[in-house]
């Protein structure tokens, strides 16, 4: 975890104290600055159990305009890495200085796979429902929201986009797991989980036995709660075309047929999106930046700000 502390204004610090004070009244136990407009929030989340961190980085001019709202930004962590990784691996800090809008990176623990895990931690209510009644609450976040994520975070955004309709203007995804039943793709969910020394079973239960929950959380098959929202997917081919960079390459390529048949399935029922697919590619920082880059103009379309 790499926090730059530098440049932090007392009133920042002292304006971020009193939010921590207020907020222990309403479920978020402490707020630090970490950034000139960064802050590190702990929530103490009854959907997880535990208290859980988000990240937030406040308008530039948030302390001047008190009665102001903004939209909300919210940009989701992919597999074995933290709420952190938006503001370690890009310049979302410095991309995001002079536009008014709110950016949330909530955690989704250890695997990045924000859902509703089988007799485990909600992580899907902990993003969906108590960060944004913080945010609405402490930071005067508007009603207005898009979501975007790398990987499992990928997954994140069109879940949560899929299964509640209306939440958010616009969803975007590089890299995501978009058909978790896929062929192999339950497997490579197993794996992640694994990873992490978490009983695989403990996401969604067995893909057969427990097949109408995994369909339920498959943003495939709810695909059509994504009708009226703004869509963008973006996924490479991996090994076909790579560079040989074999491990992230594998990766992207063992995603790629997921990403399609989302894809499809979009077309099938006339679910507009826009999507770029390209040759080669890995599983990684170097691709995901491009691709916020290249979404970002309807990413600003649904949050109502600019370009």
């Amino acid at each position: 975890m790499h926090r730059r502390t530098t440049g932090v204004s007392r009133r920042t610090v002292t304006k971020a104290a009193a939010r921590a004070g207020l907020a222990v009244l309403f479920g978020a136990r402490t707020a630090a600055a970490v950034g000139s407009r960064t802050v590190d929030v702990s929530v103490s989340s009854a959907a997880l159990g535990r208290s859980a961190p988000v990240r937030l980085i406040l308008p530039s001019g948030f302390d001047s305009q008190p009665t102001r709202t903004y939209p909300v930004l919210y940009l989701l962590h992919g597999a074995h890495d933290d709420y952190t990784s938006w503001t370690r691996e890009t310049d979302i800090e410095a991309f995001t200085e002079g536009r008014d809008l709110i950016v949330a990176m909530p955690d989704a623990g250890p695997t990045g796979i924000p859902t509703a895990w089988r007799g485990g931690p909600d992580y899907e209510t902990f993003q969906l429902k108590e960060v944004p009644a913080l945010l609405a609450r402490d930071y005067r976040a508007s009603g207005v929201r898009v979501v975007a994520g790398v990987s499992t975070g990928g997954y994140g955004a069109m879940a949560h986009a899929a299964r509640h309709p209306g939440m958010f203007t616009a969803a975007a995804s590089y890299s995501g797991i978009l058909d978790t039943m896929a062929p192999g793709v339950p497997t490579l969910m197993d794996a992640i989980v694994a990873r992490e020394n978490l009983v695989p079973t403990s996401l969604w239960g067995n893909p057969f036995l427990n097949l109408l929950t995994w369909r339920d959380f498959n943003p495939r098959n709810r695909a059509a709660g994504l009708r009226g929202t703004a869509l963008y997917v973006s996924s490479g081919s991996g090994l076909a075309g790579g560079t040989g960079d074999w491990l992230p390459e594998a990766l992207e390529s063992a995603l790629w047929p997921s990403a399609h048949s989302f894809t499809d399935t979009l077309a099938l029922q006339r679910i507009p999106v826009t999507t770029h697919f390209y040759a080669g590619g890995g599983h990684s920082w170097a691709y995901w930046k491009q691709e916020f880059t290249a979404s970002w103009p309807m990413l600003a379309r649904g949050l109502g700000v600019p370009q």
